[in-house]
């Protein structure tokens, strides 16, 4: 007797079939050749070109501004020049009076710039007579019995000036004093057959000066100038 198989039952009993591939293959589509193109422009193995370098901006900056000082800086030393000529050449044609109370008038009217060019100047003429003449110039405004406001103006000027002559000539002739003693040590120095020994001795006495090292640095930069004209 033959057994009834539901068709549930008969599909689930089928066996699976694999289906038949197409015969006919797909169409291909053909692709175009692409060119290649460089992704990475950081790619150096061998190291030829070095490790990235940034702040490009911050150097072209730097360097604008270093022009832009620099420019600044010629045009500043420019006008410097250019004040210091104009007044040398203002300086020589100003005519030095003769008389005493014509001096007094030329420091008067000079600019207070040029005061302590003009006392190494006329240092010869900056004497005790000059200085006697202003004296009693200021003694006869001040013990005069009636003062104008033309005369408390005059007796300003007159004290100022005397001060600033006065302390400028005390520091002129100081200066002139070291300067002629910083070369006489100077010469010890130079003419001595053991400087160290001479130069402990004079530190000890306290004999070493501004001056007396600017005049050794100026001969040692004298010496290797020498040496280099002789060696060329």
């Amino acid at each position: 007797m033959a057994s009834s198989v539901s068709l549930r039952g008969a599909i689930l009993q089928r066996p699976h079939l694999t289906p038949r591939p197409d015969a006919r293959r797909a169409p291909t589509t053909r692709r175009r050749a692409v060119p290649a193109k460089i992704c990475c422009i950081g790619w150096d193995p061998e190291g030829i070109l070095g490790a990235p370098q940034g702040g490009h901006i911050a150097r072209l900056e730097f360097r604008r501004r270093l022009e832009r000082d620099s420019e600044a800086r010629e045009d500043f030393e420019r006008q410097v020049r250019e004040e210091k000529e104009r007044r040398r050449s203002e300086r020589e044609a100003r005519v030095i009076p003769d008389t005493d109370a014509g001096l007094v008038e030329f420091f008067l009217d000079t600019d207070a710039r040029e005061i302590e060019i003009e006392i190494g100047r006329l240092r010869p003429r900056l004497s005790q007579d000059f200085f006697g003449h202003v004296s009693r110039e200021i003694a006869q405004i001040k013990f005069a019995v009636t003062r104008t406001a033309e005369m408390e103006d005059r007796l300003i000027e007159l004290e100022a000036m005397q001060k600033v002559l006065l302390e400028g000539v005390e520091a002129y002739d100081k200066l002139q004093n070291d300067l002629v003693t910083a070369k006489e040590r100077l010469m010890k120095i130079l003419q001595s057959s053991d400087r160290k020994s001479t130069l402990l001795e004079m530190v000890e006495r306290n004999e070493l000066n501004i001056s007396i090292l600017t005049l050794l640095d100026e001969n040692i930069a004298s010496a290797k100038t020498s040496n280099q004209v002789d060696l060329s």
